[in-house]
C-alpha cells in the first residue's frame, strides 16, 4: 500500500477528483454563506479562506460581492482560476495569512477548513489573521464539525465507513476510519484509496481539531469577536441541510441544542476600545 507523502491529499491534490467526490450542484454551502453575509448586513469585500476548488467563492462573486479566495493548495488554485472565474486567488495559509488592514467587510470559512487549526496557538494565529483582515463591525463566518458531537457520541467511531463513486470511468472507493485522540484533542481520520483502474492503494491521514462551543467563544472573545450566532443545524451539511428562509436554532436558548455533527459560527468584529 502506498501512503501519500507529509502533507499530500489524494482529493486536494486532484480538485476535480474532488468536486466529483463531494458534488454541490445546487452551491448549498455558498448560497448558505451569501444568506449569513445579507441576515447580519455584511458589506461587499469577501475573503473566502480555505477555498479549496472556489465554488463557494464563484458564488458569493455571482452574488455581487468583491471576493478573494485563498489556500494553501496551489492544485486547488489552480483548478479554481479555471474552472470558477470571477474571484481573485491568492495562496497563503489559514494559520497565519497577511492580505491587507481593514481589507474586508467579511471573511467565510467553510467545510471544517478552521479546524486545519490543530494548536492554540495555530487558532490564535487564525483568528489574529481574521482580526487585522477585517474592518471594524466585519463578519467571521465559519461552519466545521462540532468537537460536542463526541462527548458520549461515537457512532462515527464504531465502524469504518465505505463509499464508492465513478470518475472518468473508473470506479474509486473510500474506506474511513476515525478516532478521537483526547490528549491532542484532535479527530484523526485514516483512509484508504482504491480504484478498478489497477493502481495500487493509497492510504492517507488527516486530522481536525475538536472545538466546543464555549472554548470557542472564548476565543473569539479574546480576539475581540462578538459571537451573534452559533448553532449546531440547519447547514450545508446537516441533516436535513439548509434551505432559503430556513432559521438557525441557536446553542444560546431553547430550543436550540449543540448535539448535531456540524457547527455553525457568525461572529462581528468589535470596534476597538
Amino acid at each position: 500500500m502506498n501512503g501519500c507523502p507529509d502533507g499530500a491529499n489524494l482529493l486536494t491534490d486532484n480538485p476535480a477528483l474532488y468536486e466529483a467526490r463531494f458534488p454541490d450542484p445546487e452551491r448549498i454551502a455558498g448560497r448558505w454563506a451569501e444568506a449569513c453575509l445579507a441576515r447580519y448586513g455584511a458589506g461587499p469585500r469577501v475573503l473566502d479562506v480555505g477555498c479549496g476548488t472556489g465554488r463557494d467563492a464563484e458564488h458569493l462573486h455571482r452574488a455581487g460581492r468583491a471576493v478573494t479566495g485563498a489556500d494553501v493548495s496551489a492544485a486547488m488554485l489552480a483548478h479554481a482560476r479555471v474552472h470558477h472565474p470571477g474571484p481573485r486567488y491568492v495562496h497563503a495559509d489559514l494559520r497565519r495569512f497577511d492580505l491587507g488592514e481593514d481589507a474586508f467587510d467579511a471573511v467565510v470559512c467553510l467545510d471544517s477548513a478552521l479546524l486545519y487549526c490543530h494548536t492554540n496557538d495555530e487558532l490564535d494565529g487564525f483568528l489574529a489573521s481574521c482580526r487585522r483582515a477585517l474592518r471594524s463591525g466585519g463578519l467571521l463566518v465559519a461552519e466545521m464539525r462540532n468537537g460536542a458531537f463526541f462527548l458520549g457520541r461515537t457512532e462515527l467511531l464504531d465502524a469504518p465507513r465505505t463509499d464508492c463513486f465513478t470518475w472518468e470511468g473508473v470506479v474509486h472507493r473510500s474506506t474511513t476510519t476515525l478516532r478521537v485522540d483526547r490528549a491532542a484533542q484532535l479527530l484523526r481520520r485514516s483512509r484508504v484509496w482504491t480504484a478498478d483502474d489497477g493502481s495500487p492503494p493509497v492510504e492517507q491521514r488527516s486530522a481536525w481539531r475538536l472545538l466546543f462551543p464555549q472554548e470557542l467563544r472564548r476565543f473569539l472573545d479574546a480576539h475581540g469577536f462578538e459571537v451573534l450566532g452559533l448553532y449546531d443545524r440547519p447547514g450545508p451539511r446537516t441533516d436535513p441541510p439548509w434551505h432559503e428562509g430556513a432559521a438557525p436554532e441557536e446553542t444560546t436558548g431553547a430550543p436550540g441544542t449543540a448535539d448535531g455533527d456540524r457547527l455553525h459560527l457568525v461572529a462581528r468584529l468589535r470596534a476597538p476600545r
